[in-house]
């Protein structure tokens, strides 16, 4: 059964160009399923087969995400729609003769409103990593300004490599969902934060010289999200920020205050990589014809 999920996710990767974290995720969901379905099978006819799986099943692994783990709506929905893709392969690809999941509903998922902090606590946040005077230290004033300066996803920051960083030009290049490549401008204080990292700190997190990940952990490799996540948490939990704050708050931020500074809509669309801007729209409730100003104009930090 493992083997049909690794056939699967291949072609997501090859027809369908899917990113790696979309795969892994796909994976992960795909994976605690058949977990699921296996520790369910005492009492039944063991599953050995993914012909063997009912509708039944389908409904008892969506209650168990619900009750037993306490997945959000969201959660649940993203899962059950992983299965329902999955399935559909398998029927087109005749690995089954039926697809159970081909009448399953998808739970409803209530919509929340993006959350974004104050500026003041956007300025407290990105002051905090100033008074650590060390590699480390250097690094983390580089990264939070990054993130609000450009409103970057966390997977896009931890990915960048420094030659997509241009302190001359003042601009970021970086490859978003779908392998889509933008250019995104960069405040003054943020350069000059990235600037004295480059300057000031690389070199010392630097094992491999031809590393060329821009964002290092203190083994000398590339940093990831989960820690790019715990950095942005103890900053929040020193500073006592009541908010709840994870890395993706800071891009909500970042185009809550530039849309409520005047930007223009299909602006901050670009800047954020979002293919629809009905994706954008969720961040104002001002109509967009009142949204008049470009970025360089808006930008709290800009000047």
């Amino acid at each position: 059964m493992e083997e049909q999920i690794g056939s699967f996710l291949k072609s997501l990767e090859v027809e369908k160009g899917y990113s790696v974290n979309t795969l892994i995720a796909y994976r992960n969901d795909l994976q605690q399923f058949l977990r699921f379905l296996r520790e369910q099978s005492s009492g039944r006819t063991p599953v050995n087969s993914w012909s063997d799986v009912t509708k039944q099943d389908l409904v008892a692994f969506i209650l168990y995400l619900k009750t037993e783990r306490e997945y959000s709506s969201a959660t649940v929905a993203r899962k059950v729609a992983a299965v329902k893709s999955f399935f559909h392969y398998l029927l087109t690809d005749r690995f089954v003769q039926e697809d159970p999941s081909a009448s399953l509903d998808s739970p409803k998922v209530r919509k929340y409103l993006p959350k974004a902090i104050s500026k003041e606590e956007v300025d407290m946040l990105l002051a905090a990593p100033a008074g650590v005077e060390s590699a480390r230290g250097r690094r983390d004033r580089a990264i939070l300004e990054l993130l609000y300066a450009t409103g970057m996803r966390v997977s896009e920051v931890v990915s960048l490599d420094v030659g997509d960083v241009d302190t001359a030009s003042g601009t970021v290049r970086c490859v978003g969902k779908g392998g889509k490549e933008r250019v995104i401008p960069i405040y003054d204080r943020a350069i000059r934060a990235v600037e004295d990292y480059l300057e000031r700190a690389r070199l010392q997190l630097l094992k491999k010289p031809d590393e060329r990940a821009l964002f290092l952990n203190h083994r000398g490799n590339r940093l990831t999200r989960q820690g790019l996540w715990l950095i942005i948490k103890r900053y929040v939990e020193q500073l006592g920020i009541k908010t709840p704050v994870t890395p993706h708050t800071l891009r909500h931020s970042f185009a809550t205050h530039l849309l409520n500074g005047g930007a223009d809509l299909r602006n901050v669309q670009e800047l954020l990589g979002h293919a629809n801007i009905s994706t954008t729209q969720v961040y104002t409730q001002v109509s967009s014809d009142r949204l008049r100003s470009v970025y360089d104009q808006s930008h709290p930090r800009a000047k």
